[in-house]
């Protein structure tokens, strides 16, 4: 509830000040700054690019001053959210504690003014009710009592409302029809906001079972099932900064990696990192990620354009055996298959020659088969090799000194026989001298040569090239009949050779087949540190096939993972995961922890309701979202009879989406094609301007665009507009019934559903 009037005054007084006190800190730092900067530039001056340890000391102090300037000015606007009032067991005295989004110290004495989010106090805040509570610090428990939890609404410097209690609890009440109502007033004001940016953090609003999450530990796989505006895009990036201010010493941002699902995601959510403080984390797409690491360059047929040709495809043979290839090659079969081509590849390596030079035997090819099977079997297999010439190497001066000498010793041999049947003269010493050059220039030669050959095998026996690797194995009919055999039904497997094939003539890389190469060059080559990460969050994880999880977990260190995603989402049905348990049968083997999230706070009640229905007819059994927040207006239905009444309709929307403060806006087509359609009725028929939105698009504007329909998915908008929810554009099959879940889950809104023609099955019953 909110604060008594008193009460208020006392805040507003104390935010004033707390504002005072920060503009003295931001002189007094900018004053720090500039002092340093001047010692950097004289220093710079003097050592003339020579090393210099005061310089360096000085640009260290520089960064983390400058830093803290950054974090002062930052925060001045709004320099808490939040105060408890706590008292320790022991102690009599009762303490109070702002939160903010940053810890803010004096920069003349340290004294602790505003308490880090993050911190462990913070977690009373987030997790405790009035009374006695208890949290954890490294080294144990604070047990004490807790008396106020009040939370603020501060805008520009201003104390706009203050609230007391609740502000982490889901507090319902039963109205008199049986609905649920938010009692908590503080969360219902900061939902109502309209979407006017790309993803914001939510440390204000952070409710309790996503702050559990938040501060769960960080050795083992954390999997997490939100449902449609559960937050958990946002809950998986504070858990990360939250880790990052945790672990501050032992993990940094460079240690860490967003996989996302597209370019468009990743700007979206761009900002909220470097926001909450954890800057320099690596942001990519697991094709981008991927390309770079096996150094391809080549057009990518990424999972988008292939869902594309799946939705717009005529040929039912032709859709099933692009799904059946593409569940294939992500399937645990696929990986176990590839696993007999590795040992199979690892067979074919110990079958080795010796390491010759001229007639010499430098090492015996049964010491290099010892090595490469025995010794060192644990290691990758082009590992290996490079420790087994790492070995020889420290070897062979020894062994081209034993050559040498059996060189001399065949030349003494000559020498002596021409010296006992040859008298002395000039032919006799021309002779000698002969065999003597020849005798050196071979035993120099042999010293050159034994290095060049040892080289030579080395390279010749080593893989450098991953994707040929998986043309040998598509197109090896040894390998064929060996390992695959009959595990693959033979029409399937010619498509996918042929397939293969073709995208290799006209360089394209099948986005499935990076997962597949990337497990391959793992398992052949040692991975370099700076491509391991003690931390790995992967979003829209549902559309992540077990081989995507098997390459990715090679780069993780001990299973440090966030992963967050939503089956109900799972519109990449057939490469995707259907089932969370298949990662910790066949991913994770125990070190795995699994968290349901199904309170919804991105839309209101009548959104999620109508959204739920479709859930409802999925074969997944999930639970459907608990929309506990807020009411709005009911999704509309509208039947149309020609583009030019769309688009008419489509301007009287935007009117009333601006009027009421809100300037999101999606048009929703069910794949590309459909789109460029859509855009063209709206530039021929319609008052306002519209962005298309591509499979490769990169800057994230939603104000007012026309959108795939597999593209809404992570995003939020204040309004959508689903162009032809007809029987033909979305029928009761599964793939229709999560894209129409997915595309009904973005408005926080307003939503409107357009359809042509005969209603689809999927909401005809509701509307």
């Amino acid at each position: 509830m909110a604060i008594e009037k008193k009460e208020f005054q006392l805040e507003d007084k104390r935010l004033y000040e707390a504002e005072k006190w920060i503009d003295n800190q931001i002189k007094i730092a900018k004053q720090n700054d500039k002092e340093l900067e001047d010692k950097i530039a004289d220093l710079k001056k003097q050592s003339k690019g020579r090393y210099n340890e005061e310089l360096e000391i000085s640009e260290k102090l520089y960064n983390i001053t400058h830093k803290n300037l950054e974090k002062y000015l930052e925060a001045k606007p709004t320099p808490y959210f939040a105060r408890i009032d706590f008292r320790e067991k022991r102690s009599i005295n009762i303490e109070s504690y702002y939160i903010g989004k940053f810890g803010l110290g004096d920069n003349t004495n340290g004294e602790e003014k505003v308490i880090d989010w993050r911190a462990p106090i913070a977690d009373v805040y987030y997790s405790g009710t009035q009374g006695e509570v208890t949290y954890k610090i490294p080294n144990g428990y604070v047990d004490g009592e807790l008396y106020l939890k009040r939370k603020f609404i501060i805008k520009d410097s201003k104390l706009k409302d203050a609230f007391d209690e609740g502000i982490n609890e889901i507090i319902l009440r039963s109205a008199e029809n049986g609905e649920n109502a938010l009692a908590d007033e503080f969360l219902r004001i900061n939902l109502e906001e309209n979407i006017s940016g790309k993803l914001k953090d939510i440390v204000a609003t952070i409710q309790k079972e996503q702050n559990d999450i938040i501060r769960s530990d960080r050795n083992s796989a954390l999997v997490v099932q939100g449902s449609a505006g559960s937050g958990k895009t946002t809950i998986a990036l504070h858990r990360l900064a939250y880790l990052l201010y945790k672990h501050s010493k032992s993990i940094s941002g460079k240690d860490v990696l967003v996989v996302a699902p597209n370019k468009l995601f990743l700007d979206y959510i761009s900002d909220v990192l470097p926001g909450l403080g954890a800057n320099k984390v690596k942001q990519v797409t697991f094709e981008d990620m991927a390309l770079k690491l096996l150094n391809l360059k080549g057009k990518v047929y990424t999972k988008d354009k292939k869902l594309a040709d799946v939705l717009e495809e005529n040929d039912e043979i032709k859709r099933k055996c692009i799904t059946a290839a593409s569940t294939l090659k992500g399937s645990p079969l696929f990986k176990e298959i590839i696993d007999e081509y590795l040992k199979y590849i690892e067979k074919k390596d110990s079958e080795i020659e010796d390491i010759k030079v001229e007639n010499y035997v430098l090492f015996d090819k049964k010491e290099v088969k010892r090595l490469f099977v025995g010794d060192m079997a644990h290691l990758p297999i082009d590992k290996r090799k490079d420790e087994i010439k790492k070995y020889f190497e420290l070897k062979i001066n020894d062994k081209i000194i034993n050559i040498c000498e059996k060189i001399s010793f065949n030349y003494e041999y000559n020498i002596a026989r021409i010296k006992k049947t040859m008298e002395d003269g000039i032919e006799r010493r021309k002779k000698l001298i002969q065999l003597y050059d020849e005798r050196d220039f071979r035993k120099k030669n042999i010293t050159h040569l034994s290095r060049k050959r040892m080289d030579e095998y080395f390279e010749n026996w080593k893989h450098t090239n991953t994707e040929k690797l998986l043309g040998e194995f598509f197109n090896s009919k040894e390998v064929m009949k060996e390992i695959v055999g009959n595990k693959v039904p033979s029409k399937l497997l010619k498509y996918m050779v042929d397939e293969f094939n073709s995208n290799t003539k006209n360089d394209t890389i099948d986005a499935d087949d990076l997962a597949v190469m990337l497990y391959i060059k793992f398992s052949i080559e040692q991975i370099s540190e700076k491509s391991i990460y003690k931390h790995i969050v992967i979003d829209e994880a549902q559309d992540y096939s077990i081989f995507q999880f098997s390459a990715l977990r090679k780069l993780s260190l001990n299973d440090s993972f966030t992963i967050v995603g939503d089956l109900g989402q799972g519109i990449y049905f057939y490469k995707g995961i259907d089932n969370w348990k298949d990662l910790n049968s066949y991913i994770f083997n125990e070190n795995f922890k699994y968290v349901a999230l199904t309170q919804s706070y991105r839309s209101t009640v009548e959104i999620i309701n109508f959204a739920n229905e479709v859930l409802k007819k999925q074969s997944n059994g999930l639970k459907p979202a608990k929309p506990v927040l807020r009411h709005g207006k009911a999704p509309e239905v509208i039947e149309f009879k020609c583009n030019k009444e769309f688009c008419e309709k489509v301007d009287a929307i935007v009117v009333d989406v601006e009027k009421a403060g809100k300037k999101t806006i999606a048009v929703v087509g069910k794949n590309h094609a459909e789109c460029k359609r859509i855009k063209d009725y709206l530039r021929r028929y319609g008052k306002y301007d519209w962005k298309l939105i591509r499979d490769n698009e990169k800057n994230y504007d939603l104000t007012r665009v026309v959108i795939p329909s597999y593209m809404t998915k992570g995003l939020e908008f204040d309004c959508t507009i689903v162009y032809n929810c007809s029987d033909d554009d979305y029928s009761n099959n599964e793939l229709d019934k999560k894209i129409l879940y997915v595309v009904l889950t973005r408005a926080l809104h307003f939503e409107y559903i357009f359809y042509n023609g005969k209603k689809s099955k999927l909401i005809d019953n509701y509307y």
